[in-house]
This record gives C-alpha cells, sequence and structure tokens, in this order.
C-alpha cells in the first residue's frame, strides 16, 4: 500500500507540471501523512541536511569548470586537434566529434554542457561538408552523453551522495565503460561512413598537428592530473572539483588569452544558477527519500522481487528495463535521486557490487538523455542544428541500439566492469 502511494503521488505530482524539486517534497509530505506524523521542521530539516554535504561542493565547481573550457577556448583547441589528425579521412568529421566527446568528458563530466559545446561547433561544419544532418545530431547526441560515465562525473557525484556509495570508486569504475561506449559509437559511424557523399577535409600536414598538439596540450593535462590525483590520492572528488576550475580558470585567462574579467562575472552568474537548481532539487529529495527509508520501502520492493533474487544477472537486466523505462519519462538527476535510494538495497540484497550497480545505474540513465520524448541532450542538439526531434530520433536510433547492445553486454558479463575497476582503484 505504501509503496503504491508512494508511486502514484509522485506520478500525479509530475503529471500536472509540478517543478520535480517540488514534487518530491510534496510527495514526502504525503507518506508522512500516511504514516501519520507530520512535522514541518522535519521537512525543514531534511532540506537543509540535503544541501549541506561536503561531496556536493564538487557540483557548482564541476560546472564552473565546464563554463570556463567553453568560454575560454579549452574545448575548440580539443575539437582542433582531433580535426588535424582524423579529419581527412572518410567520415572524418564523424570520428572528430566522437574523439572529443570522450576527452571533453574527462574535462567537465556535464552531458549538456559537452554537448552545447561539441554542437556549436561542429554542426555547422558537418553540414558545410554534406554530412547528413539527422545523423551528425544524433552522433553528437550521443557521444554527449558519455561525459555522465567518465570521469568528473556530477552524476557520479550525486548518485553517491544519495546513495552513500564511494564517488572516488564511482569515477575510477566509469573508466572502461566510458571508452567503450566511445568504441561503439566509431564501429556504428563506421558503417554509416560508407553511404555519405561527404567532402573530407584537407589532410593536415605535420607541423599543422604538432601546432594543434601544443596549443592543446593545455587542454590535455587536465584528465590527466585529475584522475592521477584521484588514483594516487592526492585529492578527494570534491577537492578534484576545485582543482578543474581554478585549472581551466588560469588557462583560459592567462595562457589562452581569450576569457577576459567582464566575462568571467557572467560565467560565475551562469554556474550558481545551474548550481541552484541542482541543489534544489537533491534537497528536495532528501525529504522523500528520508520518508522512504523510513516507510521500509526498499523491503517491499525486495519482497515483490524475491523471485529474481537467486539470479544476479536476471535482476539486473529487470531493473535495467525499469530504469530504461523510467528514463524515457524523468531526466537522469530526478532518476538518481528517486530510484537510487530504492533499488540499490535491492541490488546489495542479491549481492551485486555496489559500486558496479552505480554505474550501470548512470549508464542507462544516459540513455534516457537521447531517448524521446524527454531527452534532454537530443534536445540541446535540435536546438543548435535547427531540425525537428523526428528527424533527430530517426538520426540517434543506431546509436542509441549500439548502446542498449552495451548495457546488456555489461548485465552478462560484469566482469568488463569490475575488473578493471578493481585495478584502477
Amino acid at each position: 500500500m505504501t509503496f503504491t502511494l508512494f508511486i502514484a503521488a509522485l506520478s500525479a505530482f509530475m503529471l500536472l507540471g509540478m517543478p520535480i524539486a517540488f514534487a518530491l517534497i510534496l510527495t514526502g509530505v504525503v507518506l508522512m501523512f500516511h504514516l501519520d506524523f507530520f512535522d514541518a521542521q522535519l521537512v525543514a530539516q531534511n532540506l537543509l541536511s540535503g544541501a549541506d554535504n561536503f561531496p556536493l561542493m564538487a557540483v557548482p565547481f564541476f560546472i564552473l569548470a565546464g563554463e570556463l573550457m567553453n568560454a575560454g577556448g579549452i574545448s575548440r583547441r580539443i575539437i582542433q586537434l582531433a580535426v588535424t589528425l582524423v579529419g581527412h579521412i572518410k567520415g572524418g568529421l564523424g570520428y572528430v566529434a566522437i574523439g572529443a566527446s570522450v576527452l571533453m568528458a574527462s574535462l567537465s563530466g556535464s552531458a549538456i554542457a559537452d554537448t552545447a559545446a561539441l554542437a556549436t561547433l561542429l554542426i555547422p561544419m558537418m553540414r558545410d561538408h554534406g554530412y547528413p544532418v539527422p545523423q551528425s545530431a544524433g552522433l553528437i547526441a550521443s557521444g554527449g552523453i558519455i561525459a555522465p560515465i567518465i570521469p568528473p562525473s556530477m552524476p557520479f557525484i550525486i548518485y553517491g551522495v544519495t546513495t552513500n556509495t564511494s564517488i572516488t570508486a564511482l569515477f575510477m569504475a566509469g573508466i572502461v565503460p566510458g571508452i567503450l561506449m566511445g568504441l561503439v559509437l566509431i564501429c556504428i559511424w563506421r558503417c554509416l561512413a560508407p553511404g555519405m557523399s561527404a567532402i573530407e577535409q584537407p589532410k593536415a600536414s605535420w607541423p599543422e598537428r604538432l601546432k594543434a598538439l601544443r596549443d592543446g596540450t593545455w587542454a590535455l593535462l587536465l584528465p590527466v592530473i585529475i584522475i592521477g590525483g584521484l588514483k594516487g590520492g592526492v585529492f578527494t572528488p570534491t577537492e578534484a572539483a576545485v582543482v578543474a576550475a581554478a585549472y581551466s580558470l588560469l588557462v583560459s585567462v592567462f595562457v589562452y588569452r581569450e576569457l577576459k574579467p567582464a566575462g568571467i562575472v557572467k560565467l560565475f552568474v551562469d554556474a550558481a544558477s545551474t548550481t541552484a537548481a541542482v541543489m534544489f532539487l537533491v534537497a528536495g529529495a532528501l525529504v522523500s527519500s528520508y520518508m522512504v527509508t523510513l516507510a521500509d520501502l526498499p523491503e517491499q520492493a525486495i519482497s515483490l522481487l524475491q523471485p529474481l533474487m537467486d539470479d544476479p544477472r536476471i535482476l539486473m537486466a529487470a531493473i535495467m528495463l525499469l530504469l530504461l523505462a523510467v528514463g524515457i519519462v524523468m531526466d537522469l538527476t530526478p532518476t538518481i535521486l528517486v530510484m537510487g535510494p530504492v533499488l540499490l538495497p535491492i541490488a546489495a540484497h542479491a549481492g551485486i557490487d555496489a559500486t558496479y550497480f552505480g554505474v550501470m545505474f548512470i549508464l542507462v540513465g544516459t540513455i534516457g538523455l537521447i531517448t524521446p520524448p524527454i531527452c534532454t541532450v537530443l534536445n540541446v542538439v535540435c536546438g543548435v542544428a535547427r531540425i525537428s526531434m523526428e528527424s533527430a530520433t530517426r538520426g540517434v536510433m543506431p546509436f542509441l541500439a549500439g548502446y542498449v547492445a552495451l548495457l546488456a553486454v555489461f548485465v552478462v558479463f560484469p566482469g568488463i566492469i569490475t575488473v578493471p575497476m578493481a585495478w584502477f582503484r
């Protein structure tokens, strides 16, 4: 009864068009009344506790780092480096998009920021060179969602805080799946490229390539610093976010000199605005999460899935299908905040590794970012490319199918994630 009430109340508030944060708060209030101990002070305390969390300090700094990279020329230099290396081959600009997606994912950790930067720079270039715009848009959107998987990743931070999972472990576990996502895109694009009548870039000379590499060296050093520092225990994920923001600011202002003092103020305001929305969402989620725990909803869910508990792979497949369905109608952050506290205890009860489950949870959530109708990342590309959602959906379908197949492989062979994860840790 309580589990049904939770789902019904949350769904009803969302169908009314209420912002997710308020829907989560009111769902918690509904459960309080159902359990007959409503206390407004308890709601306020949980709201404050939800935002008062040290690991969440990483969120504003990674958001700021992403803004600085895009405005300070770091993202543009990464793309230019990729163009000089592979832009001349058949379908070369597609490979540029994939390579730049993987590199930028290791810088900002934000799918929307990376996708916006890539689409703004590459869509006009691909259109001018005769690439089909729907396929180009689908590829860039699919590359953009690698950002939440390769560290640093803001969804990993939110998931780690929400479910009390090690953020550093999640970061290390995301490296191999993120690289494999890039390889899947390469394979699919390689199949699509022969049918394109695209005009390729002229082959860059070695001096041009060396110049692009020299210009991009400062950008390429950032993921080395962050991943090396995390693996070596030099700093925590929160401190890594501060390092990323400070490094991006220094490189943008003093090395590339593309960011002026007047522009810095606007970037800080934009980052603060985005941070406020994310933090209020997390704070609101703690109200419902507190009531979920108090009402013992995870145990009720476990009892419903008890027939699947004996086979972790079948259970994982069932959970992934559920999350795929949820991702169609809900954005990634609300999915983490609503489903994470409910589903992780179920996985733990079946003996599934918590870090592996976290990576799979975020991976299936990112697939929802390019799956209509919500598909926030695909919407960003549609806006930049000025194409309809129908056209973009046709273009993204081959890549979406490839990601779902990769997800199935991870379910059947969890060692692909857990073995490298142990080595990186």
